[in-house]
């Protein structure tokens, strides 16, 4: 047998590599993550770093873990879903009826306690209803706030509501075989849906004024806000790895192979025997629970959520921070997201001068969002791979060797099908 016969037949039977020797940027993006970690951390505790800006960066983490989900599914598997964003409020709403009934709750045991007559815990459960609906001319709690009260619970909607909604959605819209722009419309359409049945009074999310005061803790009155803000810095940033980690697994090795080829060609990749709706269906459901994560631990640090938040428009957002920062790279997402939501903090904080030309002023706040709009433009033309394509200019830098994969990406074997 010819030598390099010899070697292409012993190519299937090479060791499985590890994680970290098959995707070398896991190692380098959780590194720049705990020096960032702990560097903020440090310059907090000297006072060089606001509690507000501890709380905006906090943020940013939460928003690279939902940009990092939706290049999975977009980036990897091609599935352009304008809804992610929905699955991310979704896990807000979840943790804040907690916190708002918790605290409310120990508002209105503590102005009771001084009553002649103890509270019954009838009279305690109306008191809070009046307190947290009364802005919607209601009392009762309706039937969604029915584990309100339970931290463990509600933690346990925060996975399951996405999940759920995600695993019937994705169903009906795979198994009918709905691709392309038709997907994207009808992810579009799910979270128009949403919003605007959480923006009536009688949800029982309280419509347009959403919940408010999420960042205040229960039962954590006297720890500063500077304390707590830390800690759920901190939080983020150990999702943000963990949820890194997690996904950087699931685009390795032969699933990852899979779905590339289902974003490439869906038809062959079914022709070849694999279930292509269930690859599918798996990625959106996981990338929905971890966008519910996200949110979760987003909207504590904001400390607010609104129907608002859950607009088409901000899954839009979403999409343009991915494109911006890299498509089919993780750490491009979470750069593009960090980059683009801090640039946006920036220009509509008043942190950017205006511009007087003479005959016109330009503001930022108004003209932010067209800036925005350029550079997605800009960079669908000019730089496709976005941001994170900057780290290919590296001197040295080796091309991935993807042992075995045919698809487009760089390092790919790219012989003709029926050659040698």
């Amino acid at each position: 047998m010819p030598s390099d016969a010899l070697a292409t037949s012993a190519r299937p039977f090479a060791p499985r590599r590890s994680l970290i020797a098959q995707n070398p940027s896991v190692l380098w993006f959780l590194l720049a993550l705990a020096l960032f970690t702990l560097g903020v951390t440090v310059l907090a505790e000297m006072g060089l770093v606001s509690t507000s800006m501890v709380k905006t960066l906090g943020k940013t983490l939460c928003l690279c873990l939902v940009a990092v989900a939706m290049d999975v599914v977009w980036g990897y598997c091609g599935i352009l879903s304008l809804g992610h964003m929905a699955f991310f409020g979704i896990g807000g709403y979840a943790i804040g009826m907690w916190l708002m009934y918790a605290r409310t709750e120990i508002i209105v045991t503590t102005s009771l306690a001084a009553a002649p007559i103890p509270p019954t815990p009838e009279e305690i459960v109306d008191a809070v209803g009046t307190q947290i609906f009364g802005v919607v001319g209601s009392s009762e709690f309706p039937w969604l706030w029915a584990f309100a009260d339970s931290l463990a619970l509600q933690l346990l909607m925060v996975v399951l509501v996405p999940g759920l909604l995600a695993l019937v959605f994705g169903w009906l819209a795979f198994r009918s075989r709905v691709t392309g722009v038709y997907l994207s419309i009808l992810t579009q359409a799910m979270t128009l849906a949403l919003s605007l049945w959480l923006f009536q009074n009688d949800t029982g999310l309280r419509g347009n004024n959403g919940l408010s005061g999420l960042q205040n803790i229960p039962g954590y009155d006297h720890v500063p806000q500077s304390t707590v803000s830390l800690v759920f810095f901190w939080a983020s940033a150990a999702a943000l790895a963990a949820g890194y980690l997690l996904f950087a697994w699931v685009v390795s090795g032969k699933f990852g192979s899979v779905i590339r080829g289902i974003r490439d060609n869906e038809a062959r990749v079914r022709f070849l025997g694999y279930h292509v709706e269930h690859y599918k269906l798996f990625v959106f459901t996981l990338t929905a629970v971890v966008a519910g994560i996200a949110g979760a631990l987003y909207y504590p640090q904001a400390g607010i959520i609104n129907p608002a938040e859950i607009a088409p428009i901000a899954s839009i957002y979403l999409a343009v921070w991915v494109a911006i920062g890299g498509r089919g790279r993780l750490y491009g997402a979470a750069i593009g997201a960090a980059f683009v939501s801090l640039l946006s903090s920036w220009f509509t904080g008043g942190g950017a001068p205006d511009i007087d030309l003479g005959f016109y002023r330009i503001q930022w706040t108004d003209w932010w969002l067209v800036l925005l709009g350029l550079s997605f433009v800009a960079v669908t033309l000019l730089a496709p791979k976005g941001i994170g394509g900057l780290f290919d200019l590296i001197p040295g830098r080796r091309t991935p060797d993807r042992q075995g994969d045919y698809g487009p990406d760089d390092g790919a074997w790219r012989r003709e099908e029926g050659t040698e």
